[in-house]
């Protein structure tokens, strides 16, 4: 039985500590051939990438699939990748992100059961400082809690 956290190439967990996620979807990824055997072995990083509308499309951003090594024609390692969503997501989100200012983040990214590199967005809007340390001592509390109540029996 696989774990939730088992079908994922690469994750952002920086994510859910600096931004509010409000909403997450799914969207496919338009890959060519070495960049879906070098994400197969493994490497990949999305850390700093983002999610960005590009001549009425959304595009992954500055997210770095490495070269495959045994290939002769290789790809460019950060270039933009075409991201698969219908047109009323796109409307939706595209609103989200100029009305509200919020931004399009990737979550992760993995294989489906049917072998289709996705990609997890969510929609977020920045935290600040402030927030991150609320959240923090939230998360200790919680901890501690936790620990007392097992030490209680």
């Amino acid at each position: 039985m696989a774990r939730e956290t088992d079908r994922f190439i690469a994750q952002n967990r920086k994510a859910r500590h600096d931004y509010l996620i409000a909403d997450t979807l799914e969207a496919g990824l338009m890959l060519v051939g070495t960049e879906v055997k070098s994400l197969r072995k493994g490497g990949a990083s999305i850390g700093e990438s983002y999610a960005a509308e590009r001549d009425g499309a959304l595009y992954l951003m500055n997210a770095n699939i490495p070269e495959y090594p045994a290939a002769r024609f290789n790809h460019e390692p950060r270039r933009p990748r075409k991201l698969l969503v219908h047109k009323k997501e796109l409307d939706r989100l595209l609103g989200a992100v100029t009305r509200e200012h919020m931004t399009l983040i990737p979550l992760g990214l993995y294989f489906n059961e049917r072998g289709r590199a996705k990609v997890q967005l969510g929609l977020a809007k920045g935290k600040r400082k402030a927030d991150k340390r609320a959240a923090e001592k939230e998360r200790d509390w919680k901890r501690d809690k936790a620990r007392i109540m097992r030490a209680r029996g």
